[in-house]
């Protein structure tokens, strides 16, 4: 590694701006949702562009542009297993806002209520970008936009709309809440518009958020099990609202 390339790296990796894709599917996705990646390095990387032809032909040709060799252990509190990283812009924040406030909005927003988990967001993102979702808000101090929980989502984070928001900078739309007491969701039909709430992993929907739902919701479980994984839960739910209206 060149002194020059590791003085570039941790200069940019300060910036608030910039985003960690940790590992190389983390890179695949962001590139193919259109991120813009203004650093990659790699231990080996050859077998960075031998991965990318084999696994992700389609940005093969970035990825080999854009790959630099670095040693990863001296930029990196630890290395993922494809021996790559790489730096993106944070996609702009209003303009997300602005995807989430559009309607007639053709898909449903997650929003999580208190979230403690960082992978567990990471993969709810994952989630929802598969199924075309429009995107993921969190409530609490929780930063979805973590290193760990882009690492969870691998890169996915570019593929939908994920922000922090308050009660009050809710998307509008009826918000449906994930509760024990809910009716069965199996009774329902989940609109395209709808917000879809999911408690925190221990507490479950906040008291402000249960007041402020349109419907209170529940999954289908056997007595005695107490829950479910929220990324279970949130799998659930997506897919009894239907999934992708194209999938092509």
């Amino acid at each position: 590694m060149s002194e020059q390339t590791g003085r570039e790296w941790r200069d940019a990796a300060e910036r608030a701006d910039l985003v960690l894709l940790d590992g190389f599917h983390a890179l695949k996705h962001a590139l193919r949702f259109g991120a813009d990646v203004r650093a990659v390095v790699a231990d080996d990387p050859d077998a960075v562009r031998a991965l990318a032809g084999e696994l992700a032909p389609d940005v093969a040709g970035e990825v080999g542009r854009l790959v630099r060799k670095a040693e990863l252990r001296t930029l990196l509190p630890r290395v993922h297993p494809t021996g790559v990283a790489a730096l993106a812009v944070r996609p702009d924040r209003a303009e997300g806002r602005a995807r989430l406030e559009h309607r007639p909005r053709t898909a449903p927003v997650v929003v999580l209520d208190n979230p403690r988990n960082l992978g567990n967001v990471g993969a709810v993102v994952r989630l929802a970008a598969g199924f075309g979702a429009t995107g993921v808000v969190t409530r609490g101090d929780l930063d979805p936009w973590h290193p760990n929980v882009v690492r969870a989502g691998a890169g996915l984070h570019y593929a939908t709309t994920v922000d922090r928001v308050e009660i009050d900078t809710l998307p509008a739309g009826p918000l449906y809440a994930l509760d024990p007491e809910g009716e069965d969701i199996r009774a329902l039909t989940l609109p395209d518009d709808a917000l879809l709430a999911f408690g925190s992993e221990r507490h479950g929907i906040s008291p402000e958020l249960r007041a402020r739902a349109d419907h209170l919701v529940s999954l289908p479980m056997r007595p005695q099990v107490s829950s479910y994984n929220l990324a279970t839960s949130v799998a659930m739910t997506l897919f009894h609202w239907g999934g992708p209206h194209d999938a092509t």
